[in-house]
């Protein structure tokens, strides 16, 4: 999936004109604990949060977040996206909550970058197995 597919997925509008669209989204993370960002995710992943202070770029930089969705409507302040323009990491922002933008890419495909085993053949089957702890 391409930033361009999260956009139109999400109903959202891109904050940082001049990135590429074309840029492929491997899974996803919705969080507002940015200690769970650093956790939980990988490289490739797009975050999604209702978070739009700066510390928001620095941990998205940090963990190899490949863009940054912010959830119900809220834009993040000029300083927020200069600093995550100077790192060349994608700023989007949608309406939805983020609860509907997430189920939204879901339902699409795009895998989550949970705690769980991501080669299990389902998230029951890692939870099971303990992968959740």
């Amino acid at each position: 999936m391409t930033l361009d597919d999260v956009l139109a997925i999400v109903d959202g509008k891109l904050l940082t004109p001049g990135v590429n669209l074309a840029c492929e989204v491997g899974m996803a993370c919705g969080a507002d604990l940015m200690s769970d960002v650093l956790a939980f995710t990988h490289s490739g992943t797009l975050l999604l949060t209702g978070l739009v202070n700066p510390q928001v770029v620095r941990t998205a930089e940090m963990a190899g977040i490949c863009a940054i969705v912010f959830v119900r409507g809220k834009i993040p302040p000029a300083e927020t996206i200069a600093l995550a323009q100077a790192k060349d990491i994608p700023l989007l922002a949608t309406r939805c909550t983020l609860y509907e933008a997430s189920g939204r890419l879901y339902a699409t495909g795009l895998p989550s970058c949970g705690v769980f085993d991501l080669g299990a053949d389902s998230w029951r089957d890692a939870f099971e197995r303990g992968g959740g702890e």
